[in-house]
Parts: C-alpha cells; sequence; structure tokens
C-alpha cells in the first residue's frame, strides 16, 4: 500500500509549492494592483492562506475586477440626446430657471444636482406611483398591464424560478407573443440557473426572446463572473408603465414557499417620463446580454402632458464602474435627514461611511429606525447584519426584527419628502459587486405612504433593544465574529 501511494506523497510537496506560488502572486495582485480597500485585502489574505487552494478557487471565481471594462454601450445619437437634455436641465437649475414641481424636489435639489452629475440621473416630474407591497397584488397588477400589452414588453429579473408562479409568468409571456407582442425576456445567469430550454420553448416558439445575463461559458457551474450579477428587478409594458424594486418571480415572493411562510418586500408601479429612463436601463442590460441591436426611443425625454407631479430619478450602478451611485444616494439622504429616517433592508452590511452617517444622524436627534427580518435566507449574511444592526443600538437608533416571514424590501425614506425604493440592499455587494437599479422619489404622499407602511410592519416586529442585544448567548457572538471576518467579500 505504501508503495502504491509513494509517487502521490511524493509529488505532495511540489503541488503544495505550487499552490503557495499562486497565493504569494495572488497576494502580491490584491495588495499593490487592485487597490481593494484595507478590510476586504486583509480579508482575501487570510482566505487565501488558511485554505490555500480552496482561496484560488474562490479568488478566481468572485475577485476578478470588470471596473475598467466598457459593458453598456450608447451609440453617437443616443448619448448626445442624453447628455443634452441632462446639461440642459443641471444649467436651468443652476441658473434659477428650473421650476421645481413641489416642495420635496425644492428643498432636495443638492441631491437632484448629485444624482444628475454623478449618475447620469435625469429629473422626470410627471410620473404617478403606486407602492405595492405584497407579492400576489403585485404580480396580479403585473399580469393584468402585460395582458392589455399591445407593442412590447420587456422583462429583466435577477430570478425566474420554474415553479407554479415562474411557469404561468412565461406562458403569459408566450400568450403576448403569440398575439404578435414584442416580448424580450432578460434573466440573470445565475439567480435564474433553475431555467431550462424546456421552460422557456414555448415562449421562443411564439416569437419571443431570451437571454442571460453573464452566462458560464464553458461548464454550467463554473461562471468566471460569478461574483458579478445582475440584480435588477425591471418590468416595461409597451414603454409606457413600468415596475421595480424586489420582487423577483417565484412562488415565495406571493407567499406560497413552504420554506418561508410571508414575504414583505417593496415595488413600484409608474407611469410618466421616468418609464424611459428605466426602459432605457433595459434596452442596455439587453443589448450587451443578448447581442440585438435594439435602440432607445427617439423621443427619449419628451414626456406626456399628466396630472401627477412626483419627481423621479433612476439610479443604477454596477461593478463595471468604480462609482458607487446608489451608495452615495442613500448617504446624501441620511446626511440630509432633519427629524427621521425609516430603512428596511433584508442585509445590513454597509461600508463605514453609511455606518458612521447613520451613528450621526441618530446622534443629532433624527430618528433613525432600521428594520431587517428575523428568517434569514442567507445565514452566514444575517449574523453580520444583526452584529452590525446591533452595534447601533448604543447611539440611539431604534432596530425592529420583523417576525412575520422573510422582509425583503429595499426602502429608505427621510423626512416624509423623499423616499427610494429599488434593487439594492445597504451591502457592499449591492454598492460595488452587483448591477443594481433604483427609484429616488421626491413626493410627499409616497414618502407618507412608505412611512405607514414601516409602522405597519413594527406590529409585526420586535424591538431589538440595548439590553437585549448585550444579552445575546454566546454561540450568537461567535457566528457574528465569524460573519465580520468576511464581510467585506460578502
Amino acid at each position: 500500500m505504501t508503495d502504491a501511494l509513494s509517487p502521490y506523497l511524493q509529488a505532495t510537496p511540489a503541488i503544495l509549492a505550487v499552490i503557495y506560488i499562486v497565493n504569494f502572486f495572488i497576494a502580491f495582485t490584491i495588495i499593490f494592483l487592485e487597490r481593494k480597500n484595507p478590510s476586504a485585502t486583509l480579508a482575501w489574505l487570510m482566505i487565501l492562506f488558511i485554505v490555500p487552494g480552496f482561496g484560488i478557487l474562490l479568488y478566481v471565481l468572485l475577485s476578478q475586477n470588470i471596473s475598467r471594462h466598457k459593458i453598456f454601450i450608447l451609440t453617437h445619437f443616443e448619448e448626445k440626446r442624453m447628455n443634452d437634455a441632462l446639461f440642459h436641465q443641471v444649467e436651468d437649475m443652476k441658473n434659477n430657471q428650473f421650476v421645481y414641481s413641489s416642495r420635496s424636489e425644492a428643498r432636495w435639489k443638492d441631491m437632484i444636482r448629485l444624482n444628475q452629475l454623478y449618475g447620469n440621473a435625469f429629473l422626470t416630474q410627471d410620473n404617478q406611483i403606486r407602492v405595492l407591497t405584497q407579492g400576489a397584488e403585485k404580480f396580479s397588477q403585473l399580469l393584468n398591464d402585460i395582458a392589455d400589452a399591445k407593442e412590447n414588453i420587456h422583462i429583466e429579473y435577477f430570478i425566474l424560478k420554474p415553479d407554479n408562479v415562474g411557469l404561468a409568468f412565461l406562458d403569459a409571456l408566450a400568450k403576448k407573443a403569440e398575439e404578435g407582442v414584442a416580448v424580450r425576456l432578460l434573466l440573470d445567469a445565475v439567480g435564474s440557473s433553475g431555467i431550462r430550454k424546456r421552460h422557456i420553448q414555448k415562449l421562443k416558439q411564439a416569437g419571443g426572446q431570451v437571454a442571460f445575463f453573464f452566462p458560464p461559458k464553458l461548464f454550467r457551474f463554473f461562471n468566471f463572473k460569478l461574483n458579478y450579477r445582475n440584480h435588477r428587478k425591471l418590468a416595461i409594458i409597451d414603454s409606457k408603465v413600468a415596475y421595480l424594486g424586489g420582487f423577483n418571480v417565484a412562488n415565495e415572493y406571493v407567499g406560497i414557499s413552504s420554506r418561508f411562510s410571508a414575504w414583505r418586500d417593496t415595488h413600484i408601479r409608474v407611469e410618466g417620463g421616468c418609464v424611459q429612463d428605466i426602459d432605457a436601463r433595459f434596452v442596455l442590460d439587453w443589448r450587451f446580454a443578448s447581442g440585438e441591436d435594439l435602440s432607445i426611443p427617439v423621443d427619449y425625454y419628451t414626456f406626456p402632458p399628466m396630472d401627477s407631479s412626483t419627481g423621479v430619478q433612476i439610479v443604477s450602478c454596477g461593478p463595471d464602474s468604480p462609482s458607487t451611485e446608489i451608495k452615495l444616494a442613500y448617504l446624501k439622504m441620511i446626511a440630509r435627514a432633519e427629524r427621521n429616517i425609516y430603512l428596511q433592508t433584508p442585509y445590513f452590511i454597509p461600508d463605514e461611511s453609511i455606518f458612521e452617517a447613520l451613528k450621526m444622524a441618530a446622534l443629532s436627534g433624527v430618528d433613525v429606525r432600521i428594520m431587517i427580518p428575523n428568517q434569514p435566507d442567507h445565514p452566514f449574511v444575517y449574523w453580520v447584519t444583526y452584529s452590525n444592526v446591533g452595534s447601533l443600538l448604543e447611539s440611539g437608533v431604534k432596530v425592529y426584527i420583523y417576525d412575520r416571514g422573510f422582509l425583503h424590501a429595499k426602502m429608505i425614506t427621510v423626512d416624509s419628502e423623499v423616499s427610494s425604493v429599488g434593487s439594492a440592499n445597504f451591502d457592499i455587494r449591492s454598492f460595488k459587486l452587483n448591477f443594481e437599479c433604483n427609484a429616488i422619489l421626491y413626493d410627499r404622499a409616497v414618502a407618507k405612504k412608505m412611512e405607514e407602511e414601516f409602522e405597519h410592519d413594527i406590529m409585526n416586529s420586535f424591538r431589538l433593544t440595548p439590553v437585549i442585544y448585550r444579552n445575546r448567548s454566546t454561540w450568537i457572538k461567535f457566528k457574528e465574529s465569524m460573519g465580520r471576518l468576511v464581510s467585506d467579500i460578502l
């Protein structure tokens, strides 16, 4: 037996030597070339040298830098049209010639400017907003709008599962494709990895088109872009109605999953000028994923007259850019708060700037309330979230643990004037690694609606007090400590 194993035993030192040499070069790259933040650098070095071979595999899958890649490309005409419209709007605001449609817009004009200059986000003012917090209501309304579609349906989701809800959704799209409506379905290759050819065959045979974002190139389960996912949840019907928020398409999102007793999320249905911004976001994503030369509508930034006066900016971010547009929008909202901040998120793993801004707001007398779920979908991430909210308690932040199913909403509202809804969580992954899309809403009625939903959710939550947190078990403290070690690469 020893003789049979002898060649392998002799080869082991050589293999280990190669692994550690590779580790050294990766460590050199992380420290001197990639210029990650210090905590992320230390986390990667720890993984590389504690579990050398596995660490190399994780690095290959999770730590590619794509910020230098130009993924989404505008045509010359599109770029000129969008830049000209944005330039004139910025100049009108600078010269006090711009007419704000509400007090909320006027008060938050510095944030509007931030999103214009840093996120290329045009302010539209003719929007009608409907807030949707229950999955059954959201999907019923969406399916009705799909049934009424006459020209085109653009759908983009992170998760679509081949369960009862997902298959019914695909059938509804296939029916419209059979009627001659142009149907385009864009799914993330990892989030929707359960979708097979047989599930979309009917839609494609009916003339619908399907594309996957960052699919694996060689093997189905080995994706070199595993860490960079399209987390957006968008639906645009006839370029007139759009949906944006946290709901994906699967049984759990309508509360019929055996894993989750109920599901609480936030989505919005919008009509008005911002629909063109959402549709433009889809077109850019679709062109990259499908290769189809689909154009952004030529009537971009021309708006039909409407009675509503809700101001909206659509802000996107992703790892293709070193900018963190949505994080800066969140940070600006927190920093400008004077009365209250209501924040809901399933994952709370922010960077130091967001963390300190929330502390400062609470210590300044702002009523800061954060709500997280009690029922985790990712336990490892959950204990980092629990640790982070716990450390804010001594600053006066009020923390609520939602206890009626799973809370998946990504919502913040400030001073009953401005709010944000979208796909971006309050974590480093959403700020730097995922492709996200949020709506910034300047409207007191919408903000009040968000606050009312938050206050209703408090009735289904329990308050995490400093005493309760200090008396947590040793086992919980251990899980928190382990999670914090690698929180910067989650």
